[in-house]
């Protein structure tokens, strides 16, 4: 790894008392799991976020996004009253955070500080992803069943566009630089190009050999994309030209993708249970160094690029019964209070 040449030898285990279980120092540099952070409460989860400037990790749990603070590896607060929040996109520098309320079509402008809601901003139909793009200091919500990105001024919360898109939205990604926000159509198999000063679609990149990205993360120095595909691969793609130029295997059910500049790897989280590691060699070159072992159903994550650790939710479920003849398979269901953080790290 690039900026993680030299590795402390032998292992260190640390009692974890609160935790139940050891971490470990690895000598070789792969991941593993550090530890485990109880959550408890019901509903499920999707999106997280790390501030990582303010050493807060945020996860969305049924109609509430929950704070920790991952230097104590503790739950440190919530915020309440985000009905199907998907998730929170951080604004550190403004210390605000915005929340995509899927089931009232809304987006909460929370102040970061005291995690109370200051106000909040119509939008489509099932906002679902969320970006904070700093060059224009406005955030976009990704409304996923009204194909298109609602966008308004941080600081006001002033609705500046409603930018139509050619099907279902995923995740994004922003180069403030270029003044291009980036995201996936999941359904079309290409990514929207939007130009965040007029606030259009300049273009529409395909994604072959990839199909139905939902995950993307973007390494800005070298301008390139990495997608997290339906299909079992990640695509590393040239963010200038749209050119796809690597791609490698990946686990099943792919959500989340996420890239550390100060390592140059790139990560895919998988319902499967694994998380796809791959290094960026040249440009035009992607490894796969690490196939990690996570949990079935541990699909969304995030990064925190200080330390380079990983964060994953996960719970517990019920044995899924057989459906009758001719039924559908029903859903299991989650363990009650089982929901929880898993930290993955090479240290």
């Amino acid at each position: 790894m690039k900026t993680r040449n030299h590795w402390f030898l032998g292992a260190l285990a640390l009692a974890l008392p609160s935790l139940g279980l050891l971490t470990t120092v690895r000598a070789d540099g792969t991941y593993h799991l550090l530890r485990e952070i109880s959550v408890g409460g019901d509903g499920g989860w999707d999106y997280l976020s790390v501030d990582s400037a303010g050493r807060r990790l945020y996860v969305s749990h049924g109609t509430k996004v929950v704070v920790f603070d991952i230097d104590k590896d503790a739950v440190v607060g919530e915020i309440a009253d985000t009905p199907g929040v998907h998730g929170l996109a951080v604004a550190s520098e403004l210390k605000r955070g915005f929340t995509s309320n899927g089931r009232e079509n809304k987006a909460s402008i929370v102040d970061l500080q005291t995690l109370k809601t200051l106000s909040q901003v119509d939008t489509g139909q099932n906002p679902d992803g969320m970006l904070f793009e700093p060059g224009q200091q406005e955030v976009y919500m990704f409304n996923g069943r009204g194909h298109s990105a609602t966008v308004f001024e941080a600081g006001s919360g002033k609705v500046v566009a409603t930018i139509p898109l050619s099907g279902k939205p995923e995740f994004a990604a922003a180069d403030p630089q270029a003044g291009r926000v980036y995201n996936n159509i999941e359904d079309k198999n290409e990514v929207a190009v939007i130009d965040t000063k007029t606030h259009q679609v300049v273009a529409t990149w395909p994604i072959a050999p990839g199909e139905e990205a939902s995950g993307m993360a973007i390494d800005l120095a070298h301008h390139r994309l990495f997608l997290g595909c339906g299909n079992k691969l990640m695509v590393m793609m040239d963010s200038t030209t749209g050119k796809v130029v690597a791609s490698v295997p990946i686990g099943e059910g792919v959500d989340a993708n996420a890239f550390d500049p100060g390592t140059q790897l790139a990560f895919s989280s998988c319902g499967s249970g694994t998380v796809t590691i791959a290094k960026q060699e040249a440009p035009d070159k992607l490894t796969v160094v690490q196939t990690l072992t996570t949990e079935p159903r541990a699909r969304t994550m995030t990064l925190d690029p200080k330390t380079h650790r990983i964060y994953l939710a996960s719970a517990r479920f019920e044995a899924q019964p057989e459906p009758a003849a001719g039924a559908p398979r029903q859903r299991p269901k989650m363990v009650p209070g089982s929901f929880k953080i898993l930290v993955y790290g090479v240290d």
